[in-house]
């Protein structure tokens, strides 16, 4: 997908799914300056046996496993061919409980969760987040999700605000079902 992030804006931003051949991309942003190579976006992720590993270079090979045998992660935005950003969008049932609200009768397989972002320094402020939420919540219906989560925070929240901030979400359609935690909100909104 291409697309401007902001009216005017010079540059040309693209949007893809990581898969094996994205990895050098995903790695290069990841180990960029300030890059979230503390966590490898596993912080909600299990390994396949179950366990969550906190040492960095298991979290990045089990990471780099998951993608290379096809499991959905999230999405990468470039702008000029470069990496610039992430979100990790996937289904639900892929994290360890998020606090998310259960629905009697909703089948879980269509309830997909949007969890965090990293978008680099030099290409902050350019929309790119609020592209991403509008890509996450398009690839998560193009792949079988009726209700994309969300877990942002208050502007002002101390902590988490990797999850984003709860006004930006309800600029987008998402409004808050429940709490995750003391500080995280719950936000769904339905995909049509």
């Amino acid at each position: 997908m291409t697309a401007t992030p902001r009216t005017g804006s010079p540059d040309v931003v693209e949007v893809h799914e990581v898969d094996a051949a994205r990895w050098p991309d995903f790695e290069q942003l990841f180990e960029s300056r300030g890059g979230p190579r503390w966590c490898w976006c596993r912080m909600w992720r299990r390994d396949a046996d179950g366990s969550m590993p906190h040492d960095r270079a298991h979290m990045k090979e089990a990471m780099r496993q998951r993608i290379a045998s096809g499991g959905r992660v999230g999405l990468l935005a470039y702008v000029d061919g470069e990496p610039a950003a992430w979100c990790s969008v996937a289904p639900r049932e892929t994290f360890v409980r998020l606090g998310g609200i259960e629905v009697p009768g909703e089948d879980e397989s269509t309830v997909w969760s949007l969890t965090c972002f990293y978008v680099r320094n030099a290409f902050r402020h350019r929309g790119l987040m609020d592209l991403l939420i509008e890509e996450a919540s398009r690839h998560a219906r193009e792949n079988g999700a009726e209700v994309i989560e969300a877990y942002p925070v208050p502007p002002d929240g101390p902590s988490y605000r990797f999850c984003g901030f709860i006004p930006v979400f309800a600029a987008h359609g998402f409004s808050e079902v429940g709490r995750a935690g003391l500080r995280r909100q719950v936000m769904r909104r339905t995909l049509e």
